[in-house]
């Protein structure tokens, strides 16, 4: 209701697997005898070589910035109803506060009690991940296929778990797990926890086992994660709350609403540059109106054009400065737009650092991230996952601001519109498992995969005619 246009229709064949992954989470779920099952079996710390478990499960592990772990979940999600998995969500770091839950009659919360202890800082030397079991020889390949070793010619038994190290500083035996082979032998492992801050979902579509299903639930490859995250994150009642009262008192009326999310990162200063490519950028592409400035002729009336008939705009500013907010409301409030139209400017908080964990920080970034994903046109900041969690919401692909290599410069051009709504993935393999060697572009042969514009060493999904 909030939405000014409909997302992209999903396809029948997704419904199906939703609805098909739903009654797993509650056949398998916490709660159930095939959990309490499950439990037992990590503690024994093996499984069975020949009889493949019950139910099987994927724990996403919570850290990073809130658009990270957004993203990093939907990633978990996917693979889970490729593999079916049950997903848990690790609930630290406010998982639990910010969302509804998402499966009808179950939870997706981790519940307390976890047997693996202290899961969540594990790392890339961690001796239960699958790069170091495939490195140790705990895991090896024979015919293009991993599989457990073997000793006295007996295949010694697979362990129950097994630590998913997919974090920026991920090692070449790590990113086996994009492998074919290796994801027949993690299939038969119970227990996977994923760590990562990315979106690894352009990741996923390289792994031939998956291509199939993959294609029969998504065939319009732009708009997974509009998908999944559309699925996936309903605001919690406090949340919404915040969303729906800002909305109503600032953004309803606007016959146009323009999304600009501003990322400074680290300790940057404000920047006069910046400013200017954010004006650039909206003005040149007719986002905003140009403005009608002093020349130092008298200044004319304006059109005598009652409020009630101008055509408004209503630009939603989100950023952690007020600065940038506060210079493009001066120039709308000082200056009438060469267009007639009345322009509004308004940001709901400016938190001047980020502060990942602290609970009404998360609140307020969920709450604006929601708020850009219902306007009708998107400014967003390149290689920022905030700005990526609300374009693939929105369904729209935004104007991303190039990011200069000059300070001192305003990039030209100013922003680009990019090739897709899909998110970027920061950090894919860089393993050809076919070959079986590095390769400088390992996607080079998959057509709906490009580089990212905002990063151009990382990956995303394009539609068919990009």
């Amino acid at each position: 209701m909030y939405r000014g246009k409909p997302g992209r229709r999903p396809s029948a064949y997704l419904i199906s697997k939703l609805r098909r992954h739903e009654a797993l989470q509650r056949r398998c779920g916490p709660g159930t005898t095939a959990y309490s099952n499950a439990l037992e079996q990590l503690r024994a710390g093996s499984m069975s070589t020949i009889a493949p478990p019950e139910c099987a499960y994927i724990v996403s592990i919570s850290y990073s910035g809130l658009g990270n772990r957004i993203l990093a979940a939907a990633s978990a999600f996917l693979y889970a109803v490729l593999t079916d998995r049950v997903l848990l969500v690790d609930p630290s770091n406010d998982m639990d506060d910010l969302f509804c839950e998402p499966f009808p009659g179950t939870t997706w919360l981790l519940p307390p009690g976890f047997p693996v202890a202290n899961y969540t800082g594990f790392g890339v030397d961690t001796a239960e991940s699958y790069g170091n079991m495939v490195r140790n020889k705990v895991v090896v390949e024979s015919g293009g296929v991993a599989d457990a070793a073997s000793t006295a010619g007996r295949r010694l038994p697979l362990p129950a778990f097994a630590y998913v190290h997919l974090h920026n500083d991920a090692t070449v035996e790590d990113n086996y797990f994009f492998c074919d082979g290796d994801q027949r032998l993690l299939r038969r492992v119970q227990w996977l926890a994923v760590r990562t801050d990315s979106y690894i979902v352009p990741g996923l579509f390289l792994v031939q086992a998956f291509q199939g299903e993959l294609d029969r639930m998504f065939p319009e490859r732009d708009a997974v994660f509009h998908h999944l995250g559309r699925y996936l994150f309903h605001p919690s009642n406090h949340v919404w709350g915040l969303v729906t009262r800002y909305y109503d008192a600032y953004l309803a009326t606007a016959q146009q609403r323009v999304g600009i999310q501003v990322r400074v990162f680290g300790a940057q200063p404000n920047s006069p540059e910046l400013l200017e490519q954010i004006t650039s950028c909206t003005q040149k592409q007719k986002l905003l109106p140009e403005l009608r400035l002093a020349t130092g002729e008298p200044t004319p009336p304006p059109p005598p054009v009652p409020a009630s008939r101008a055509r408004s705009k209503a630009v939603l500013v989100t950023s952690l400065k007020s600065w940038y907010y506060e210079k493009l409301k001066s120039m709308y409030w000082e200056h009438a737009a060469a267009t007639g139209e009345a322009v509004s400017v308004h940001q709901p908080s400016h938190e001047e650092y980020q502060r990942s964990g602290a609970r009404s920080h998360e609140h307020k970034a969920w709450a604006e991230m929601y708020l850009l994903s219902l306007t009708d046109v998107l400014v967003t900041t390149g290689v920022s996952t905030f700005g990526y969690v609300a374009q693939g919401l929105a369904g729209v692909r935004p104007w991303v601001l190039y990011k200069s290599t000059n300070s001192s410069a305003v990039p030209d051009p100013p922003c680009g519109w990019d090739v897709s709504m899909e998110p970027c993935f920061h950090k894919p393999p860089s393993y050809d498992c076919r070959l079986k060697q590095w390769t400088a572009d390992i996607s080079k042969d998959v057509p709906y995969i490009q580089h990212c514009h905002d990063l151009t060493w990382g990956l995303k999904l394009v539609g068919r005619n990009k």
